[in-house]
């Protein structure tokens, strides 16, 4: 690819991670942060660092590696910078979704992000195992979305977010509406969510006088297989396991809980990531 590329927000928790796949792949690229003491601790990691206007200004792709909240009014100081025809890649669907990204007739605007490794992914080495998070030696797909612009360069963006997030097994093209239904509605509100209750059920159990070594040993174990039953069918459920199952979605769960996939409310929770409200 003969195309310039500007990382913003290199040097947050996303940039980090990418910066080294773009290094990686041989891409002209330069990385951008809101402060000089910023581009120079990544110029000392010899990553050519420049100020977010000029790189904006001067490069034909830019990834917004931004925290969500970050892209609404960012994204109204950079797009009026971008060069015609430029490609504005953003990481999240959220600022997109809630109509908050800026665009322009002359620009493509696309959106993308991780699925990051699978839990019952295959792992043929120590270094795909270790890697939880993806980018580095783990295999996974991610999820892409052309929220306007043109195919041709929509295909580019693909290409490149093939390397951002390598290795890539598939990428799944799909709309940045249903891109807010897996993140945040999904993978966040509910996912997410659950995953934190789980933490709190171990503190819990310790709390009320479990060791914490048999706690953790007792309740990671059945988080895996719980999990393995409910989504690879690996065996069933006893029939007293499923009266419990029953239980705790009766006095866990709200009935209603499913209304969160609901527009109105996949808004509201964008509203507030967004610090719209």
């Amino acid at each position: 690819m003969d195309r310039k590329i500007a990382l913003v927000g290199a040097g947050g928790k996303m940039g980090q991670r990418i910066a080294p796949n773009l290094q990686k792949f041989g891409y002209d690229f330069v990385c951008c942060e809101k402060d000089r003491e910023g581009m120079e601790a990544l110029a000392a990691k010899g990553y050519a660092a420049m100020p977010t206007e000029e790189a904006v200004a001067s490069c034909d792709i830019i990834v917004c590696a931004l925290p969500d909240a970050a892209l609404p009014a960012l994204s109204a100081k950079l797009v009026p910078l971008l060069k015609p025809g430029a490609i504005f890649l953003t990481l999240d669907p959220a600022a997109a979704r809630a109509g908050q990204l800026a665009t322009r007739p002359d620009c493509s605007f696309v959106v993308t992000h991780p699925c990051h490794p699978p839990l019952f992914g295959e792992c043929d080495t120590p270094e795909e195992k270790a890697d939880l998070f993806g980018g580095t030696a783990a295999k996974q797909d991610i999820v892409m979305a052309l929220y306007a612009g043109k195919e041709e360069d929509y295909a580019v963006a693909e290409a490149l977010c093939r390397h951002l997030f390598n290795p890539v097994v598939q990428v799944h093209r799909i709309t940045v509406e249903q891109m807010a239904i897996l993140e945040p509605a999904a993978a966040e509100v509910v996912v997410a969510m659950m995953a934190t209750i789980m933490k709190e059920a171990i503190e819990e159990s310790v709390r009320r006088g479990v060791p914490r070594p048999a706690a953790e040993a007792f309740l990671l174990g059945h988080i895996q297989i719980p999990l393995a039953i409910a989504l690879k069918s690996s065996n069933p459920f006893s029939d007293a396991a499923m009266i419990a199952v029953d239980y705790g979605k009766r006095h866990v769960l709200r009935e209603d809980w499913k209304k969160v996939f609901e527009p109105s409310y996949i808004e509201d929770v964008l509203q507030e990531m967004l610090h719209l409200k």
